[in-house]
């Protein structure tokens, strides 16, 4: 199969243990883009913490995009246009926080330059932080500072925690809502009908490219779907089991160029 289009998450797929990308990672994906292939950077990031990723990996002069927010925005590096903004349903925040009042979970959520967080600030909401390096405003009043559109709404916490309120909040905005985790300490409230896989679709249609022409690459849940849909869905090494089970493939760890690894496979020519 001649795949045209490579699809790749960020933490713990396209960045080792240490938030780096590899040499040899990074020129499999320019040598990939330089032999014609797109690069789309899916992440359920803000876009803030994907654009230095996408200069580096030169997507404004291939043509590659972002998909941050889970595929909630789609931004054209060429142009540095935003092709798609799915906002968040804010009729639902006051019940989520209402329901997550007795817990120690942080909810999280961005504007275009800063993050802000409830009051129930723990150790999990300085990850966030520190991987977008954004100044983070704390709310006392988490409904009243919140007076923008936003994108997706975060849940930061211990795992055990955020599995329990989880199950609760995917019953409560079944078919309302998308509830899945990123990470064991994060969990992620998105509009409905938004996931990687999902919207991915719609920039196969722009781009005249089949799903049998796509390559994913991902770790974690919020993969998953990505993963489904591709021609060649890659898991990585160090994915969870679940992402693994589903994947055509599981290639070697984010430690071990896995994306490096598996182009040389089956995309570079």
């Amino acid at each position: 199969m001649d795949y045209k289009l490579i699809a790749v998450d960020i933490d713990g797929t396209l960045t080792n243990s240490r938030k780096e990308i590899t040499p040899r990672t990074r020129y499999a994906l320019l040598e990939a883009q330089a032999q014609g292939k797109k690069v789309i950077l899916a992440s359920g990031r803000h876009p803030l913490g994907v654009y230095p990723i996408a200069r580096d990996l030169r997507l404004d002069a291939y043509g590659g995009y972002i998909m941050s927010f889970n595929g909630g925005k789609i931004i054209e590096c060429a142009t540095d246009r935003t092709i798609v903004s799915k906002l968040f349903p804010r009729e639902y925040l006051p019940d989520i926080i209402s329901v997550l009042k007795d817990s120690n979970i942080t909810v999280i959520t961005w504007d275009d330059k800063k993050i802000f967080a409830d009051n129930k600030v723990n150790d999990y909401t300085y990850v966030e932080k520190d991987v977008l390096k954004l100044e983070m405003v704390v709310l006392d009043d988490f409904l009243a500072g919140i007076k923008f559109d936003i994108n997706k709404i975060l849940l930061a916490g211990e795992p055990d925690e955020l599995d329990a309120y989880q199950e609760i909040l995917k019953k409560r905005y079944d078919g309302l809502l998308e509830v899945y985790k990123s990470a064991p300490y994060f969990l992620e409230l998105m509009p409905f009908g938004v996931s990687k896989g999902s919207m991915l679709p719609l920039l196969l249609e722009k781009l005249g490219v089949n799903r049998d022409e796509l390559v994913a690459f991902g770790d974690n849940y919020n993969d998953m779907t990505m993963i489904g849909y591709a021609g060649l869905g890659v898991a990585m090494g160090n994915g969870e089991p679940e992402v693994q089970k589903i994947a055509n493939y599981v290639c070697e760890s984010n430690d071990e160029d896995g994306i490096a690894e598996t182009l040389k496979k089956y995309v570079l020519k």
